[in-house]
């Protein structure tokens, strides 16, 4: 085994029931190079940190959950940003799909690129990937650089190349009052959403302050202290110009 199919792992979550279906273990992993305003878990951004996994180690530890999964549940493995480790994604995957198990991968998509040799990896990553859970955060690139620090545009490359693919995806936008809610953008990622092929599911994720500890336990200025969640009118305004009924129904 080499040193690149060795998982940095921040947390898991025995009994997940959001980060796709049925219930599902959920492995956090550690590290992101995104730095989102309204991320909730800036605890995953250090790329150093994390309990160091073998993949087999990892699925060991999952499998004895399996009995609650059902026929729908299965892993998910989110972040931090798990596309940083895909060498032991890859690995994980496949040994989880050589067991029988669902497994689903909840991304931003940044490290995405066409370059080698990432993007071989990424092909076969794929080959193991039931269903891709992905953020996108901002439909306006200016607008997702100065909140998140990064370009959208590997981001939405993903989603395209997911689409083109036939592979499953349910994608997420965060909804922030200030950042993200404006109706502008909100029609220009519904009609960005509406050419992929392959979208299960579309959500609308409320804004929230549940992280809010976090930031201040490490130190991090934390830049939404004077916004307020979305209000329920907003949010169904939200799911009303993506159209996130009519993806919902159509499962």
């Amino acid at each position: 085994m080499t040193d690149s199919q060795i998982g940095y792992v921040h947390s898991t979550e025995s009994f997940g029931s959001v980060d796709g279906p049925g219930i599902r273990f959920v492995v956090f992993m550690q590290g992101c190079r995104m730095r989102c305003e309204f991320c909730h878990n800036p605890d995953t951004w250090n790329m150093g940190g994390g309990t160091p996994y073998a993949p087999q180690e990892l699925l060991d530890q999952a499998l004895k959950y399996k009995n609650y999964w059902g026929e729908e549940g299965g892993i998910t493995v989110s972040g931090g940003e798990p596309l940083i480790h895909i060498d032991f994604l890859i690995e994980f995957f496949k040994l989880a799909k050589e067991a029988g198990v669902s497994v689903s991968l909840d991304t931003c998509g940044q490290p995405f690129t066409y370059d080698e040799p990432f993007f071989s990896r990424f092909e076969e990553l794929m080959k193991y990937t039931d269903l891709v859970l992905m953020d996108i955060k901002h439909i306006d690139n200016e607008i997702h650089k100065k909140y998140t620090m990064h370009s959208n545009t590997s981001i939405l490359d993903m989603a395209n190349y997911l689409s083109k693919i036939g592979k499953p995806m349910w994608l997420r936008h965060v909804l922030v009052p200030e950042r993200s809610d404006f109706d502008e953008h909100l029609e220009r990622l519904s009609e960005f959403i509406e050419q992929l092929d392959s979208v299960e599911k579309v959500e609308i994720l409320p804004y929230h302050r549940l992280g809010v500890y976090k930031y201040e336990e490490l130190g991090i200025p934390y830049k939404l202290k004077d916004i307020d969640p979305p209000t329920a009118e907003r949010v169904e305004n939200a799911n009303r110009i993506l159209k996130t009924h009519k993806y919902q129904t159509q499962n």
